[in-house]
């Protein structure tokens, strides 16, 4: 793999923004340490790069034509590949990569939700035309290495803040809380609990505000003794789900924050002797296909996965045509999936 060190020197253009010789002036600095900056050298000192970078920032650099066209490559970076989720997306983002010729390459963060120095040593050594972070996101000084690469970002489903003017696809998370809350009041539950995503997560805490927005409008407070925090992880269904179950006035119905979650409560309502939706009416979010034929078929809200990583990739494929995006912020429409894990509260 070549690596940034290797790399062709970028050439940059006096317009708009500052040129490389204004940069080093200000910075005071010579032309030749800027350079090394902008091209992801190593041998600048971090407090230099800081300097040069903030630079940047606040006034702007403009690039000319790269000597090197980059790669008809697609980077799509997970922070874990693992169940339906990336799948889904990775669908998505082909389809349209493929319209228009290009290579999707998938890189994984190993768990972790913002990438190490050596992702994007490894991202500027292979040139890919743009990047695409699902759930994680660069720091601040890996997008103005990108940026200074011209490399195009758009995040989707950010964790946290995608960054000021940063390309960003989601969905309508607080709708899709509001509908799945609103669905089981008006079956008449109303001890309603939820199990979170992690409080880091924007998707999660939305989802979380539309429970509460819903409660609200019914005249329903909402119980702190009812709102678990979870990490979207199946084992946090099953452990919320036994204490929600223990307390003296247990509820009669639960939301989790994705379908993996809604799973464990399957899984904790069985070991408690309890049937779904009898005794206990679940709601998940995501509509990941292998829970349509769990028993019984779970009810949750869609989360048009494939249709984010489309709209992600058109994105892309437009800054890095050199495009203006009309709007930076897409939000796709979720929708509440009613199957067979809700129904009407026993008296």
């Amino acid at each position: 793999m070549t690596s940034t060190e290797d790399a062709p020197p970028v050439d940059l253009a006096p317009a708009d923004g500052l040129t490389l010789a204004e940069i080093a002036e200000l910075a005071g600095v010579s032309v030749a340490t800027v350079s090394k900056v902008v091209n992801g050298r190593s041998e600048v000192g971090p407090e230099t790069r800081a300097l040069v970078e903030g630079l940047i920032r606040e006034r702007g650099l403009r690039r000319q034509r790269r000597r090197i066209k980059p790669a008809g490559l697609v980077e799509v970076v997970f922070h874990e590949l693992a169940g339906e989720y990336p799948i889904e997306i990775i669908k998505g983002v082909k389809a349209v990569a493929g319209h228009h010729g290009m290579n999707v390459i998938v890189s994984e963060l190993s768990g972790q939700h913002v990438p190490g120095q050596r992702w994007i040593k490894d991202v500027l050594g292979r040139r890919p035309a743009g990047v695409i972070t699902v759930f994680s996101g660069p720091t601040e000084e890996q997008r103005v290495l990108l940026a200074t690469r011209d490399m195009p970002l758009v995040v989707l489903d950010p964790a946290g803040d995608p960054g000021r003017g940063v390309p960003s696809v989601g969905a309508t998370n607080w709708s899709g809380g509001l509908e799945a809350t609103r669905h089981l009041l008006e079956l008449g539950h109303r001890r309603i609990a939820m199990i979170t995503g992690p409080e880091f997560a924007f998707s999660s805490r939305a989802r979380l505000d539309g429970y509460r927005a819903a409660l609200d409008a019914a005249g329903l407070p909402a119980d702190p003794a009812l709102i678990r925090p979870g990490s979207f992880a199946i084992e946090d269904g099953v452990v919320h789900t036994r204490h929600l179950m223990e307390l003296p006035d247990p509820p009669t119905a639960i939301f989790t924050a994705n379908d993996g979650m809604a799973i464990g409560v399957y899984r904790a309502a069985h070991e408690l002797g309890l049937r779904v939706p009898d005794d206990l009416s679940v709601v998940g979010f995501d509509d990941m296909a292998p829970w349509k034929w769990v028993n019984p078929p779970l009810t949750t809200v869609r989360q048009p996965l494939a249709e984010m990583g489309s709209a992600a990739t058109e994105m892309l494929v437009r800054l890095a045509s050199g495009e203006q995006l009309p709007q930076r912020r897409v939000e796709l429409g979720t929708e509440l999936m009613v199957r067979g894990s809700t129904a009407v509260p026993r008296d």
